[in-house]
């Protein structure tokens, strides 16, 4: 009990002596901090009006205060943050990415630039260029060689901050983001380098992985070239359209020029093709191409590259619609060189040079040539087509027509038809005949006659009678041909044709005087270039000589030292003969003034086929006019389309040069040999020494093709030949007419007599 009453009295002790209230800081304890405070004891009324200030106090130290509204600028901190917070795990991301495309790319150590496509470039006798062939379509320049206005206006264009940004533009994948996002015309941030990196590395494929790694390319790019190197890549590379690949194809194939010598207006429209070069192409929409150069101009002004009156100048250099595909004739040569350039130095794996043999200047009249006649005359006489070549002494082509246009049809006819020649190959059974012992004087009668089951006629259905060879082949005369070739025998025909430089496989038969087996026309004209040349053979050739860029030879041609394939009479002889062809014959249309020429026609049945193949002492070429699916034209004969543009041409190519005569002057030439077995001398031509006249000359002359009553009768066979082995029994028969329409005579040739040689005569 004691202990109770002492405990009501108890006082609660105190750290201090100050009192509880003096001080917030002090650790004390009240009856409510107490356990057995609360049990056991009532608070009293004066503790009931104690004051609780620091008990309020401590509780608001306990409790957290409340939080205030920031308002804008709390909502701004908190935008930035999780901005920051995103793009972190976005660079995270990104980084991830790139780290595995990158991972998927070959070692940095082993990349190169992949060589460029080999490319060809093909030049005529001075130098310059005719085509460019591979895959590319041109040659490499660097950007000192090209014109100033291309890297220009291709930077203005496409890449405005190229020579200030490393590889990839953030200012202008940000404007194409930007603008894409709003609806504005698409637009790409590829830089240039960018672009250059997928076009020579990458697939055309629109993926996340192909872009990442063009990226990383553009990157290395950067670091191992400069900007100008990479920028001569690009404009060496980039496919401008229409298949061609690079500026100097380009220029070549919208322009007919060097990519060195383009203007403004045409540099706006090839840096105008980049962005959609098959829809642009002005071989396809010429208003979209210069619509297209009109907003490169803009641009390039825009930027400072030209002023305002280079604007105007230019907008007026804008070429109109280019051809659908390459032109011009010189691509019928660049597409024969390629066909023999893999047998002359292999396989094509680097840049090479091609000297040709052909003459610009004479190319271009050629083409003129045709078309001028074609033009004049083709539709009104059903012919469509034609074909040239030019060949000299030596056999080397100076010009090739292949067709009437390339761009419409790339078929090469002067070298790859196999066309019957008609009588224009007649003088091969002339030839064969004089190289038998007969003279030009030899004289055959002109009738009807038969081999076989074959009558051949002649083109009017008219005969002359006792004819001399000289006129009958001036006259072209089917039934002497027939004739000869009987005398001469078909296989020696054939064998004297080959040896002149026909190579096409020909039939030994009856017909043949006639020209029915099918040669080409390129190797018609180098056979006759024998007898223009005064007997040796003309292989025709047009690659010179082959190099690579760097000069060295690679192949050189040897056709300066040819053998001899007729004797000088048979040549000169030859020659006097086809003269008369155009002075009095089917081909008077091929008259040069001031210049001796000789020639033969040639016309197949129903005017499927018309040719004139003729020389002077230069040149040598044939020309044919016809239709490629063989349809008749109206009654045009070699002596008609063909000899006038055979004329326009050699007259033009002939221009300004000092005529010079044939070999032979014109003269028929009496062997000193005798008649047969003429020795083929393998030595150079020498000149010729005109023999005198003599009795027996003049006799032989006479008598040597047998007299009147032999030719009127049945024309015996070669020797050791039978009629029955080159008759045509239940053949086709072929046609009477193999040449053009010659005025024939009703006066007989004189013959000389006797008393011609007393009284001098």
């Amino acid at each position: 009990m004691a202990g109770r009453g002492r405990s009501r009295d108890r006082i609660e002790p105190s750290f201090s002596g100050r009192s509880r209230f003096e001080e917030d800081d002090d650790f004390s304890l009240d009856d409510d901090d107490r356990i057995a405070g609360r049990r056991g004891t009532k608070r009293s009324s004066s503790d009931a009006t104690r004051p609780r200030a620091p008990d309020r106090k401590r509780r608001s130290r306990r409790e957290p205060p409340e939080r205030q509204d920031g308002g804008l600028f709390s909502f701004i901190r908190r935008v930035v943050y999780w901005c920051i917070v995103l793009g972190i795990w976005a660079g995270i991301g990104a980084a991830g990415l790139v780290f595995y495309y990158g991972s998927r790319m070959p070692s940095a150590s082993t990349w190169a630039i992949p060589d460029r496509p080999p490319n060809v470039k093909i030049t005529s006798v001075d130098g310059s260029v005719i085509a460019n062939r591979g895959a590319t379509g041109g040659e490499a320049l660097s950007l000192d060689q090209m014109s100033p206005y291309i890297p220009e206006a291709i930077i203005a264009i496409e890449d405005k901050r190229f020579y200030s940004h490393f590889g990839v533009d953030p200012m202008g994948l940000a404007r194409a983001v930007v603008n894409n996002l709003t609806g504005q015309p698409i637009q790409g941030g590829s830089t240039l380098t960018q672009q250059l990196a997928k076009n020579l590395f990458l697939s055309p494929d629109r993926t996340l992985e192909r872009k990442v790694q063009e990226v990383l390319l553009s990157f290395w790019l950067e670091q191992k070239y400069t900007k100008d190197q990479i920028l001569a890549m690009y404009l060496n590379r980039v496919f401008y359209g229409s298949n061609a690949y690079g500026v100097e194809a380009a220029a070549r194939r919208y322009f007919n020029k060097s990519a060195r010598d383009v203007n403004l207006g045409e540099a706006a429209l090839l840096a105008g093709l980049v962005k959609a070069p098959s829809r642009l192409s002005p071989a396809r929409d010429p208003d979209a191409a210069n619509a297209r150069a009109q907003v490169v101009l803009q641009a390039m002004r825009d930027q400072g590259y030209i002023t305002d009156n280079e604007v105007k100048t230019a907008m007026t250099q804008t070429p109109s619609k280019a051809k659908s595909y390459w032109s011009g004739a010189g691509q019928y040569v660049a597409d024969m060189v390629m066909d023999g350039l893999p047998g002359l130095v292999g396989e094509v794996k680097e840049d090479l040079i091609v000297d040709t043999t052909i003459d610009k200047g004479l190319e271009k009249k050629a083409e003129q040539s045709l078309n001028d006649i074609l033009g004049k005359d083709g539709a009104k006489l059903d012919a469509s087509q034609a074909a040239l070549v030019s060949i000299d002494g030596t056999g080397a082509i100076r010009a090739l027509v292949g067709g009437r246009d390339y761009a419409e049809s790339q078929f090469n006819r002067a070298v790859k038809a196999k066309r019957q020649p008609g009588s224009s190959f007649k003088p091969f059974v002339y030839a064969a005949a004089l190289e038998k012992g007969l003279t030009p004087y030899s004289v055959f009668n002109d009738a009807p006659i038969r081999i076989g089951n074959w009558t051949p006629e002649n083109y009017e259905k008219k005969y002359n009678g006792e004819v001399t060879l000289a006129t009958a082949l001036a006259k072209s005369l089917n039934t002497v041909a027939a004739q000869l070739v009987m005398y001469d025998g078909p296989e020696q025909v054939i064998k004297l044709a080959h040896r002149l430089g026909i190579e096409t496989e020909l039939q030994p038969n009856a017909s043949i005087a006639l020209g029915t087996s099918e040669v080409s026309l390129t190797e018609l004209t180098a056979s006759y270039a024998a007898f223009m040349n005064g007997g040796y053979k003309a292989t025709p050739h047009v690659i010179r000589r082959v190099t690579t860029a760097e000069g060295k030879v690679l192949y050189e041609n040897t056709y300066d030292n040819p053998p001899r394939v007729v004797s000088e009479t048979v040549a000169a002889n030859m020659n006097a003969m086809m003269m008369g062809t155009i002075e009095t014959g089917t081909g008077k249309s091929a008259k040069i003034p001031g210049w001796q020429a000789a020639g033969k026609t040639g016309t197949t049945q129903n005017s499927r086929d018309a040719l004139f193949v003729g020389f002077t002492s230069n040149l040598t070429t044939g020309v044919w006019f016809g239709n490629d699916d063989g349809t008749p034209m109206r009654k045009v004969t070699g002596g008609g389309l063909p000899a006038k543009a055979w004329q326009e041409f050699m007259i033009a190519a002939h221009k300004g040069l000092s005529p010079a005569p044939l070999f032979g002057n014109g003269q028929f030439i009496a062997d000193p040999n005798g008649f047969g077995n003429q020795p083929m001398a393998q030595a150079e031509p020498q000149p010729m020494q005109e023999q005198p006249t003599t009795i027996g000359g003049i006799i032989s002359g006479v008598f040597g093709g047998g007299s009147s009553t032999e030719a009127q009768t049945s024309f015996p066979p070669a020797p050791g030949q039978q009629q029955q082995a080159v008759a045509l029994p239940g053949g086709p028969i072929p046609p009477g007419d193999v040449g053009s329409p010659a005025a024939t005579s009703s006066v007989q040739p004189r013959r000389t007599t006797l008393l011609d040689l007393i009284m001098g005569q």
